[in-house]
């Protein structure tokens, strides 16, 4: 609600006199929200926020504007945007029904026009997002990006959401084998690379563990993990017969990635936590 006041000036012979001054309000009738269908994001993340706006009013609203920043922060100098608008994304409801979607003007900042509220109704509008390398992804990171509704005698409406970021473990694995060519009954070493992105580190509860049957099928295997020495039974499990080869669920720990943001792009860097599994064995 908006408070306005006025003041008149009478003049005459050379005086001037005020009149009393008059106070009044103006009741807003459009008011909106803003949320996103996932509170959490992860790297590369589609995000879907919905923007709802309610007229209580008996007049319809024609010709608004909506302007998203998309989480618009600075670092330093740089003005970052952590969101990229998903192109062809848009959907705008009146009043529950689908309609012709509006203009996107800008995609950066978000610039929708021609949203339209009905008298005593409401309006929707639904787009997407994907996080970029600018999004803060580490333990405590944010994204909050705030829409504004307005128009041409409307008080700007201002909504904004804030989402966080997923503090989880993300877990990639690559397999390489030295010697790749071994000469029969020659001894050959796979060495298995787990990378965490994540910015929680993969403890025993996770219960990580690596199976794989080895073929051709070797024997007389060690096995190690980050350098130290591995014990059959106790560390993992292998069968000479089949080739399968089995870590034990929680033996496998990753610590969690750092992350670094360049000062002259912004982009942040993820640098992976890594753990090493080395498997040695006859042919």
């Amino acid at each position: 609600m908006a408070t306005f006041y006025n003041q008149a000036i009478l003049s005459y012979n050379g005086n001037t006199t005020t009149s009393n001054i008059t106070t009044g309000e103006i009741l807003e009738v459009l008011s909106a929200t803003k949320n996103a269908v996932v509170g959490e994001y992860t790297s590369d993340d589609a995000i879907t926020y919905v923007v709802s706006i309610i007229n209580s009013g008996a007049s319809a609203f024609t010709g608004l504007t909506l302007t998203d920043d998309l989480g618009e922060y600075t670092s330093g100098t740089l003005t970052l945007v952590p969101l990229t608008y998903t192109a062809d994304s848009l959907q705008y409801y009146e009043n529950g029904v689908l309609r012709p979607t509006p203009a996107v003007a800008s995609e950066n900042p978000l610039t929708v026009t021609g949203i339209s509220v009905p008298a005593r109704g409401n309006a929707t509008i639904i787009y997407e997002a994907r996080t970029n390398g600018f999004a803060p992804i580490g333990t405590g990171g944010t994204i909050t990006n705030t829409a504004v509704i307005s128009g041409t005698n409307v008080s700007p409406v201002t909504v904004e959401e804030t989402i966080n970021a997923s503090e989880e473990a993300r877990l990639t694995i690559s397999k390489s084998l030295s010697p790749a060519t071994v000469a029969e009954n020659g001894v050959i070493t796979y060495t298995f690379v787990i990378q965490n992105s994540g910015n929680t580190a993969a403890v025993a509860a996770d219960n990580v563990a690596v199976t794989d049957t080895f073929n051709p099928i070797l024997s007389g295997i060690t096995v190690a993990f980050n350098g130290e020495t591995w014990a059959e039974n106790t560390n993992y499990t292998y069968n000479e017969a089949t080739g399968i080869f089995s870590t034990v669920p929680g033996q496998i720990t990753v610590p969690e990635a750092t992350y670094t943001q360049d000062p002259a792009s912004g982009v942040i860097i993820v640098n992976p936590g890594v753990s090493v599994l080395t498997v040695t064995g006859t042919v």
